[in-house]
């Protein structure tokens, strides 16, 4: 039997990915992606990854540099020593002190 936060997919560093990526269940990035990320579920984005993409998740983690736009069903959660460039859609919205963040943001209702 599958917990739920058990981890289903990673990209660990030193791995590079250009292209469109999806993920069912929980996925961990620690490498490079450059493209498009697709999860049903929670995508935790490392310290050190960088994370040029398109992201339309759940719940997104983020604590490596992402440049692109974030769609978030549940919630997006920025911590240091992250970097974030692009926008933002999201019901919810956490970044911590020290985060680095240049972009937009748009809450919208988790129904809309």
């Amino acid at each position: 039997m599958s917990n739920s936060n058990e981890i289903s997919a990673v990209i660990e560093k030193g791995c590079k990915f250009e292209g469109n990526l999806s993920f069912n269940g929980v996925a961990r990035v620690a490498g490079i992606i450059n493209g498009s990320i697709f999860s049903n579920d929670t995508l935790i984005i490392s310290e050190g990854a960088v994370i040029n993409a398109d992201i339309n998740a759940n719940v997104i983690l983020i604590s490596g540099s992402v440049k692109g736009n974030i769609k978030a069903s549940s919630r997006v959660e920025i911590k240091k020593p992250a970097r974030f460039e692009g926008t933002i859609i999201s019901p919810s919205l956490i970044v911590e002190e020290g985060v680095i963040f240049h972009g937009t943001t748009k809450m919208r209702d988790k129904s809309s």
